[in-house]
């Protein structure tokens, strides 16, 4: 009786290719050996003493945003992975910022890159993007980028990047020079070196998993607050435990999202507060009085729940550090969110709020 002893084998190593990802690697570490940490700025506040707050500046990056620590891990993620290889597009869904940074890495190792974006994206950011060697494919409908970025991968050939699934599983959250890693070493000298509270909103949602995950893994006591704005789903769906919720999305750029997106781990983050619009962008036009500079709206957001953080934690006679977010810089937002017309268009009556703003930074009061 006979057997059939053949041995079958299917071998789809590449050298090649293995030669290009590893070069591709090489090129992006490289970039990250040339780049120093982002600074953290004091922001002071006379009238909450004992209280002190802290913005991590994320604008100093070369591609001008937070997104530039998500675009370095998602590229060498895909790399890494064998997803992306020589010759092959990258697609991606952005509001923005993560777009132009992704075109800034893509030019780096010699892909072309395509955004697919909301057509309200700010001309800005569009200039950016087009100015790194990408190019943009806007859609009137925001809640269909991501449908249509994984079409249009399919239809270049070429690889649908995802930041919203990949953003909390490409970045090491247990150091490796995170956001988070960052945050602590550089309070080690302050006053009170370990934060009460870290304040960040979440677009994909990669960074607030980075920050909740690596408090508790270093065993900090320090707490995660989450602002959204107004349409995003995540504070609902957050509150209701129900990640099946969904809303019409943010006109915050950058941050909330119509949809609870995979990289959004809820069960990291221990408050979440629901900031409305015109609070956000009140707010980002009122500290560049006090910061002497622009900030975009993402940030007009985090600085809000912080504000609010500082005040209670004033009220109550406690002292500490929160430390929040300058995810980019408002040069990018002249045309919208610094647009006293456009502004008006949208409905939005930012006096009372930026008000209420100017009230806290001088008597600390907090009256929302």
């Amino acid at each position: 009786m006979s057997s059939d002893r053949t041995v079958r084998v299917e071998d789809r190593s590449d050298p090649r290719q293995r030669e290009w990802v590893a070069g591709a690697v090489r090129a992006i570490e490289a970039d990250a050996n040339r780049s120093a940490d982002t600074h953290l700025i004091r922001l002071p506040l006379p009238v909450t003493p004992g209280v002190d707050l802290y913005l991590k500046d994320e604008s100093t990056h070369v591609t001008g945003s937070l997104k530039h620590r998500l675009a370095r891990s998602l590229f060498l993620y895909a790399l890494c992975n064998g997803w992306l290889l020589e010759g092959r597009p990258v697609v991606e869904a952005s509001s923005g910022s993560t777009a132009v940074s992704e075109a800034y890495f893509a030019r780096l190792i010699g892909c072309q890159f395509v955004a697919v974006m909301p057509a309200r994206t700010s001309p800005e950011k569009i200039e950016l993007i087009e100015r790194a060697g990408g190019r943009c494919h806007l859609v009137e409908d925001a809640t269909t980028v991501y449908a249509v970025a994984e079409a249009l991968a399919a239809e270049l050939d070429g690889h649908y990047i995802d930041q919203f699934t990949h953003a909390e599983r490409a970045t090491d959250w247990r150091g490796n020079n995170n956001i988070a890693e960052s945050i602590f070493e550089q309070m080690a000298q302050e006053p009170h070196p370990i934060p009460t509270w870290i304040v960040a909103a979440a677009g994909t949602g990669g960074t607030s998993a980075t920050l909740g995950r690596y408090v508790r893994y270093r065993g900090y006591p320090t707490r995660l607050c989450v602002p959204d704005p107004e349409g995003s789903t995540f504070f609902d769906a957050w509150c209701a435990g129900d990640a099946r919720r969904t809303d019409r999305g943010s006109r915050i750029e950058g941050i909330g999202r119509p949809r609870v997106e995979p990289s959004f781990v809820g069960q990291v983050i221990d408050r979440m507060i629901a900031v409305p619009d015109c609070a956000s962008i009140a707010t980002m036009r009122e500290v560049e009085t006090i910061l002497g500079r622009r900030v975009g709206p993402s940030t007009g957001t985090n600085l809000w729940a912080a504000f609010g953080l500082a005040a209670e934690l004033a009220a109550a006679g406690e002292s500490g550090s929160i430390v929040t977010l300058l995810c980019d810089a408002g040069e990018r937002y002249a045309h919208n969110y610094y647009d006293d017309a456009w502004v008006a268009a949208q409905g939005w009556n930012l006096e009372p709020d930026r008000a209420l703003v100017r009230s806290f930074l001088e008597t600390g009061a907090w009256a929302v």
